[in-house]
């Protein structure tokens, strides 16, 4: 056994590109295999290094974040800070959405507190359109996880009242505007004459039967505005093209004042309008020049003066209500809000059509004086 043990081959691994086979000669029968030693990386990584952070992480608000709402004298501070944290970092939202929560749990405890908690997040979704996203999913965790619910509405109900709001203003804003542009935008024709839009004309149409559509306080409220804008000039263009357009509007009104079950003051605006319609829209004869007519008999004076918009975008003309822009001056200019008088606090912010009008009356009266 022991000769046969000393004349067995060691056993060798394949040959690779790596390995080299010796060249045997005479003298050696057996060469001794080489041995090969893979080399040794050294990292320089270490589990004593700090946190890595990408370019552009701030992780301030981290820090403070997990300390709570401490560091945040104020509730629309503390809530700021989150939204502009979740508009940089959207990735933060499923780590941190839920002490979010919790914290406004014990912060917002009233009306007025989540009132503001909604304005904030409605301020943030208008001013940054990359936020809308974010913006919803926040809106709709809070939703679900705010525990707060008053008699005036919780999270979800203020926040769709909120954007209501917002969409009817705009919405009027738009309609009013569509009716100045349809009366001051001009276009020539292939004859050399400049005639109106009819592309705003059928728009604007289309929103008349909208707003009839749905006969509710607001949106009569606007069709009788756009109409004591544009109803003269819609009925002449649709005369002459031998359309009834104006007579079904007028028949649709009489019918709202009948059915609908809007307020005792909006039918009666609507009342004046059909008596405004009856009458040729206020116009003169034909026979008077413009020079003319005066605010006194002529509705219609001002219907072509430029429109002027408030520093909020709301159209603003003669024909809409100046007390919804200036609610505590006189025309003289005398402010109104002072405190201490029981006569002026108790005057009720809306008024009927009837002083409206007699109101609006007197102020293009006033003007038409203090002109040369």
């Amino acid at each position: 056994w022991s000769d046969t043990f000393e004349q067995t081959k060691p056993l060798r691994a394949p040959p690779s590109s790596q390995d080299k086979i010796p060249q045997q000669n005479s003298e050696s029968a057996m060469a001794k295999p080489q041995v090969v030693v893979a080399p040794v990386l050294m990292s320089k990584l270490s589990v004593n290094a700090p946190e890595f952070y990408p370019s552009g992480y701030s992780s301030n608000y981290t820090e403070s974040y997990e300390d709570g709402c401490e560091d945040y004298p104020t509730l629309s501070e503390y809530v700021q800070d989150f939204l502009n944290h979740l508009t940089e970092q959207p990735g933060s939202f499923e780590t941190e959405i839920e002490q979010f929560a919790e914290t406004l749990n014990g912060w917002v405890t009233t009306d007025d507190a989540l009132q503001e908690l909604v304005e904030l997040i409605y301020q943030q979704a208008m001013s940054i359109p990359n936020f809308s996203y974010m913006g919803a999913r926040l809106c709709n965790y809070l939703s679900h996880h705010l525990t707060i619910s008053p008699q005036s509405g919780n999270f979800r109900q203020l926040l769709l009242q909120r954007w209501d709001q917002v969409t009817r203003k705009r919405f009027h804003a738009f309609v009013l505007f569509l009716g100045e542009l349809y009366l001051n935008l001009e276009i020539k024709g292939t004859n050399g004459q400049f005639t109106r839009a009819d592309i705003v004309q059928v728009g604007l149409r289309e929103l008349l039967n909208a707003l009839f559509s749905n006969p509710v306080d607001d949106k009569l409220i606007c069709a009788v505005k756009l109409l004591k804008l544009t109803g003269s000039v819609l009925e002449d263009a649709w005369k002459e093209k031998g359309k009834m357009d104006m007579a079904e509007i007028i028949q649709r009104i009489e019918n709202v004042v009948l059915d609908a079950n809007c307020s005792r003051d909006v039918k009666q605006m609507l009342l004046k309008l059909v008596e405004l319609r009856s009458s040729n829209w206020g116009r003169v004869h034909a026979t008077s020049t413009y020079r003319e007519a005066t605010p006194e008999d002529d509705p219609n004076y001002f219907m072509n003066e430029p429109t002027f918009y408030t520093s909020d975008g709301v159209p603003f003309t003669a024909l809409l209500e100046r007390e919804d822009f200036f609610p505590d001056y006189e025309e003289n200019g005398t402010d109104l809000s002072g405190a201490g008088d029981p006569y002026l606090d108790d005057i009720d912010d809306e008024m009927d059509p009837e002083i409206e009008e007699a109101y609006e009356k007197f102020c293009l009266e006033s003007e038409h004086k203090r002109k040369p």
